[in-house]
């Protein structure tokens, strides 16, 4: 009865290493992975060579060296679930390692590859020459048969050392098993966190884009409109000052004129002949009567130099500017 137990304990713990060694195979060298071990987006692992490859036959145009992809990005489907994997700037290099797989192949491999040693059979500490050969089920520890007949675990449950040792490393076979799993789904999460990490970074940056976008067209339709009005005082300017100018060459002409038949009137009145007087006198006198009485004096009205037409209040548009938000 009790090696039938044992065989088929054995039989469980075995077929619980195999089944973890078989989450240990690299899809595509078929041997257990190889360090660093890469977790793909998909959840699923790869030899970080293995991957490398596949990226090289999936990108065969970019440029290697040393049999080493070089450049960046790129991107190749997961050899279990075809999964599309795209890559950063870093290449396969940038594929976060699964640092618990690496750490449960090297378990693996020592227990694996460790021979079965003999050691010195543990003995009891109350009864010397008593092997530690029983499992008390109630104080959960290992004692020794005497213990179980006389001793502290005599109203005790027990069961021999080789069953329970089977079952709770089965039982830890499985525990490592689920750890894997849990692993997996926590990396899961990780990526879809610094998915929406990414998501929330470029949506941000549109947005920003699109906001500085519609500023710039704000700024330039002001920007038109200033040149429309500063166009319209230079207009006016301009009106103004070539009527004032003319003004101005009117009056000055006028003086020369004036100047001229002055000098005229004094050189007359020099004329000691009083019948060649008398002659011209007449002429000259009706040229003065003529300079004083004909000009007209034109005069610009007051505040002529002015400008407050173009006074503008921008209050309004302040305030409008001002309220400028985000639609909510």
């Amino acid at each position: 009865m009790s090696t039938s137990l044992n065989y088929k304990s054995f039989s469980k713990e075995q077929q619980t290493m195999d089944n973890l060694e078989k989450q240990l195979i690299c899809p595509i060298c078929l041997e257990m992975f190889t360090k660093p071990v890469v977790i793909l987006p998909c959840q699923h692992n790869l030899c970080r060579k293995c991957a490398s490859d596949i990226f090289q036959a999936s990108n065969p145009y970019l440029p290697t060296r040393g049999g080493t992809t070089v450049a960046s990005g790129g991107r190749f489907r997961c050899p279990s679930c075809r999964h599309e994997v795209v890559l950063d700037r870093h290449g396969v290099y940038g594929l976060q390692r699964n640092l618990l797989v690496e750490n449960i192949i090297d378990i693996y491999k020592q227990e694996s590859t460790r021979p079965e040693r003999k050691c010195d059979q543990p003995m009891c500490e109350e009864h010397e020459d008593e092997r530690i050969n029983i499992y008390c089920l109630n104080c959960e520890m290992p004692t020794c048969s005497l213990c179980k007949v006389f001793g502290a675990h005599k109203d005790c449950q027990v069961a021999p050392l080789t069953n329970v040792y089977q079952r709770q490393k089965s039982e830890l076979s499985d525990g490592i098993a689920v750890l894997v799993g849990t692993n997996d789904r926590v990396q899961g999460i990780v990526t879809q966190l610094e998915e929406t990490c990414k998501t929330v970074e470029e949506c941000c940056r549109r947005q920003k884009e699109q906001l500085c976008e519609k500023f710039d067209y704000l700024y330039s339709v002001l920007e038109e409109r200033k040149n429309e009005m500063t166009q319209i005082i230079t207009r006016t300017q301009e009106e103004k000052l070539e009527h004032v100018r003319s003004l101005m060459k009117k009056y000055a002409d006028h003086l020369e004129a004036v100047s001229k038949l002055v000098e005229s009137g004094i050189q007359f009145m020099e004329e000691p002949e009083m019948a060649v007087f008398l002659q011209n006198a007449k002429t000259l006198l009706q040229k003065i009567t003529e300079a004083s009485k004909g000009f007209q004096m034109e005069k610009i009205e007051d505040g002529y130099e002015n400008m407050n037409q173009f006074t503008v209040n921008l209050s309004r548009e302040e305030k409008i500017i001002r309220e400028i938000d985000f639609d909510r």
